[in-house]
C-alpha cells in the first residue's frame, strides 16, 4: 500500500474518532484565514484610508466619549475590518467547518446577532486600546497590529461555542430504527 494512502487513512481515522477536536481545528484554521483578511483590511484602513482620522477626536458623541473611544480613525478601522472578517468566517464555517444544514435564514439571523454584539465589543475594546496607545505615545505599527490581533482573539471564547452548538447546527440524522418506521 502506498505511503500516501496510509497517511490519508490515519487522518480519516483521526477525524472520525476525534470529530469535535477536528471541528475545532477547522474552526481555528478558518479563524486564522479570515483573521489574515481582517488584519489586511484593518491595515489598509488604519494606515491608508482613515490615517488622517487617527488623531481626530470623537467629540460629538457623549456615549463614545464615555466608553473611552476618542479617535474616529481607530473606531472606523476596527468596525469595517471586523464586519468583513466575520462575513468571510460565516461563509467558511457554515460550508467547510460545520457543514451546517440547519435553516440558513435562522442561522444567518443568529449569526448576525452574535456578530453585532461581537463587533460592538471589538469596536469598543479596540478603539479603547487604540486610544490608550495613542495617548501614551505607543502608536507604532507593530503595537497597533499586535493590539488588533489581541482584540480579534478574545471573542473566540464565545464565538466557537455559539457557532458550533447554536448557529451552525446539523439537522439530527435519523437512527437506523427510526428510518425503518
Amino acid at each position: 500500500m502506498p505511503e500516501n494512502n496510509k497517511f490519508k487513512e490515519k487522518v480519516t481515522a483521526f477525524t472520525k474518532k476525534h470529530a469535535e477536536i477536528w471541528k475545532f481545528i477547522k474552526f481555528t484554521f478558518t479563524g486564522a484565514s479570515t483573521s489574515i483578511l481582517e488584519m489586511a483590511v484593518f491595515a489598509v484602513l488604519q494606515y491608508g484610508i482613515f490615517k488622517s482620522l487617527n488623531e481626530v477626536p470623537v467629540t460629538d458623541n457623549p456615549v463614545l466619549a464615555f466608553l473611552g473611544i476618542d479617535y474616529k480613525g481607530y473606531m472606523y478601522s476596527y468596525f469595517i475590518s471586523a464586519v468583513i472578517g466575520y462575513a468571510a468566517a460565516y461563509i467558511m464555517n457554515r460550508k467547510l467547518t460545520f457543514k451546517a444544514d440547519a435553516n440558513p435564514v435562522l442561522s444567518t439571523i443568529l449569526y448576525a446577532i452574535m456578530v453585532v454584539c461581537t463587533i460592538a465589543f471589538n469596536t469598543w475594546f479596540g478603539a479603547f486600546l487604540g486610544t490608550l496607545i495613542q495617548n501614551k505615545g505607543y502608536d507604532s505599527v507593530f503595537i497597533v497590529m499586535l493590539t488588533k490581533l489581541v482584540v480579534m482573539t478574545v471573542p473566540t471564547l464565545w464565538t466557537y461555542p455559539l457557532n458550533r452548538f447554536v448557529i451552525h447546527r446539523k439537522k439530527k440524522t435519523p437512527t437506523a430504527s427510526e428510518e425503518q418506521e
